[in-house]
């Protein structure tokens, strides 16, 4: 019988840079023409995200914001160095980056042996420069548990689920920044990863993955007609029961991990994408916190997308799992902002 690990954290792009760059995501959406200008004006802000905003003229709000993320990565770190999995399952959205216009899944298992990755090539908010001081050429090899993924694309399938699966990436840089992003965040003080991983893709962006290109299009007038829908909340939540019912099952010591922030100021439009939706995040926190995750595959599309919440279905697909083994969450740090894009979540659901 297999032994299972939960844990959820962030991707967030930004942590990747220095803190005097934090807030650009911010920043550009301020000069985007489809902030209407009255709400450029600091003046016009919710008052925390003034404060915030204030706070972080010398960069300081974001070094605390790091100094938070740090810590919280270490105790998920050491909870996946105590367990010892066989590989991880993580969970993961894409944004425009492997799925693009020839074929977009609901969902997709990898079954892979090895990827090189090249995590610090330019993109959108990220040119390369890097808290380590890694050149922008840097490989990072991830290993991929090949015999996993088939195991558990086959038991999906068997399960009633239409699951895609592939043996390799079509992304230029290796893994998608969910994913890679995981791998470095996991290990940022540089100590070495090397558990192999199955990535588990979630069409999280739905209506926006190929007209927003999984991201900013929208602001900034390139925006097309809307694209089907991604998975709901409840399929989410099922897919992710599904799994951890097979792997249960399986001969290995598996982790799953989320991999996302949630509400993103850039997909909240009823902020005028300047801030994320922090009345919803805190009211998934307190379900979270009270180990009510059930109710998230209650959630619909339209609630989602109007919290710009659309990476959080990488949590509701970890909530199915946990509430399918009767786990509840050990809280690591629950971290709020206005200022830098995406409030986050760090948890850990411990093995039996």
């Amino acid at each position: 019988m297999g032994e299972i690990l939960g844990l959820g954290l962030t991707h967030y792009p930004p942590l990747l840079g220095p803190d005097e760059r934090m807030a650009g995501i911010l920043e550009s959406t301020l000069r985007s023409a489809r902030v209407p200008e009255a709400f450029k004006d600091p003046s016009s802000w919710p008052r925390a995200m003034r404060q915030e905003w204030e706070a972080n003229r010398d960069a300081g709000a974001a070094r605390e914001h790091r100094r938070r993320h740090r810590e919280a990565l270490a105790a998920v770190r050491s909870a996946l160095d105590d367990f010892a999995p066989d590989f991880i399952v993580v969970w993961g959205d894409d944004q425009y980056e492997n799925f693009r216009e020839d074929g977009v899944p609901p969902f997709c298992v990898f079954a892979l042996d090895e990827v090189q990755c090249r995590p610090h090539q330019p993109r959108a908010f990220f040119d390369g420069t890097n808290v380590w001081g890694e050149p922008t050429d840097t490989v990072v090899t991830v290993r991929g548990h090949r015999g996993g993924g088939v195991y558990l694309a086959s038991a999906l399938l068997d399960a009633g689920f239409d699951m895609a699966y592939a043996y390799k990436l079509r992304h230029e840089g290796g893994l998608p920044h969910a994913f890679i992003n995981t791998v470095l965040f996991l290990d940022y003080e540089r100590r070495g990863f090397d558990y192999p991983m199955v990535p588990f893709h979630v069409n999280c962006y739905g209506s926006s993955v190929i007209s927003k290109r999984g991201g900013v299009a929208h602001l900034e007038g390139r925006a097309a007609m809307p694209d089907p829908p991604g998975p709901t909340p409840g399929r989410c939540f099922a897919v992710g029961a599904a799994a951890a019912r097979a792997l249960r099952q399986s001969p290995w010591r598996v982790a799953l991990i989320a991999s996302s922030s949630w509400s993103h100021a850039f997909l909240t439009e009823k902020n005028h994408w300047l801030y994320p939706d922090v009345a919803s995040d805190r009211a998934r926190f307190e379900e979270l916190r009270e180990g009510c995750m059930s109710r998230w595959r209650e959630l619909s599309t339209a609630e989602i997308e109007d919290a710009g919440q659309q990476e959080f279905l990488n949590w509701v697909c970890l909530a199915g799992a946990m509430t399918a083994l009767e786990r509840r969450p050990r809280i690591v740090d629950y971290i709020e902002t206005h200022i830098f894009n995406s409030d986050k979540c760090f948890a850990i659901f411990p093995p039996d």
